[in-house]
């Protein structure tokens, strides 16, 4: 069988864990959520970067491997998600000057309509697009940039976390780089038990639209951080898909990997032993940065870069509940300014 693409690879449980046999061109099966009846074209620089990208493995989950420009994912036809996304950052790789104002979010082409999500089903429906691989995180290519916008690579996010702590999160390991010569980072969404008010215990969550994209409980990231003396530091966060305060610590939601390995139901790091990660919470304190920091930084940026008066007025809400209803007078005067500038141009 031939593919329009080399995004595509069908991770059988014998192939598990052989990064070079399958990223040098072991594909060969048909699935369910490809568009069958396509040409196969070599992508080597894609190949290739997924191969840097999971140095430490492919997670062992049956389901398509999708290869990008700057991430990997295994994508969930059934819940309209991904069941990971892969990214390794660099220095490089965060300088440039591609830019997110240039970035659509849409279906991903390569994916039959029947198992994919669209924005409408996101339109309304109390939350937001939140990105596993972040925009952020591909400055350096305008094309890497937009294929994280593709909605393989798309929750469903509470706004304000998607907005705020878990931002905060993304931006950290953004800093990372400045220590560490590699970073690698593995992003995806969680379905966690619960006991309900009868005593049971249950998986629930939320879908919405007509597609019944599925609305996870929580989020997890793992970070693994080479440094220059060839040790590997390792962190792991489960985060609550809701409203997170400045008061909590980063910390706060650190697990072990087994943890979120045992929730989500396969390995994460195949080829990275256990008694070789060391804590990277341990070496480098993860802290986030500060309420104050992170108003100035990034909310007046998001007000000042709004598209337009529905835009800045979804910014400024999600800004003011990130400030807890108190924003600074900074802020105020970037909103009013903004304002000022899309009603002027109406």
């Amino acid at each position: 069988m031939k593919w329009k693409s080399a995004k595509y690879l069908y991770m059988h449980p014998s192939f598990s864990g052989m990064v070079v046999g399958l990223l040098s061109g072991i594909i060969g099966y048909k699935t369910l959520c490809a568009k069958p009846h396509i040409e196969y074209e070599e992508l080597p620089d894609k190949k290739r970067r997924g191969k840097e990208i999971l140095k430490y493995g492919i997670p062992e989950r049956p389901g398509d491997l999708m290869f990008y420009k700057n991430h990997v994912l295994s994508y969930n036809a059934a819940s309209r998600i991904p069941f990971w996304v892969a990214e390794h950052l660099t220095k490089d790789s965060l300088s440039g000057k591609a830019n997110r104002k240039f970035s659509d979010f849409k279906p991903d082409p390569s994916i039959e309509n029947l198992f994919m999500s669209e924005n409408s089903d996101y339109w309304n429906s109390g939350w937001s697009r939140g990105h596993m691989a972040p925009a952020g995180d591909n400055k350096h290519d305008q094309e890497a940039m937009d294929e994280s916008f593709l909605l393989t690579n798309i929750v469903p996010q509470d706004l304000s976390n998607n907005a705020g702590f878990w931002n905060r999160l993304e931006m950290y390991c953004r800093k990372l780089v400045k220590n560490y010569d590699d970073v690698r980072i593995f992003s995806g969404p969680v379905m966690v038990p619960e006991t309900d008010q009868d005593g049971n215990i249950y998986v629930k969550y939320r879908v919405i639209g007509k597609n019944h994209v599925a609305v996870p409980t929580h989020l997890f990231k793992v970070i693994v951080a080479d440094s220059a003396d060839s040790n590997q530091f390792v962190a792991a966060f489960l985060v609550p898909n809701k409203p997170i305060t400045f008061e909590r610590k980063l910390r706060d939601y650190q697990v072990d990997v087994s943890r979120i390995e045992s929730l989500i139901g396969f390995r994460l790091l195949p080829n990275l032993k256990a008694k070789s990660m060391k804590n990277l919470c341990n070496n480098e304190g993860c802290n986030l940065i500060s309420k104050e920091e992170f108003e100035k930084i990034f909310l007046t940026s998001r007000i000042k870069n709004s598209r337009n008066i529905k835009d800045l007025e979804m910014q400024w809400k999600s800004a003011t509940e990130q400030l807890d209803g108190k924003p600074s007078k900074h802020l105020k005067e970037a909103y009013n300014e903004a304002k000022q500038t899309l009603q002027a141009r109406n």
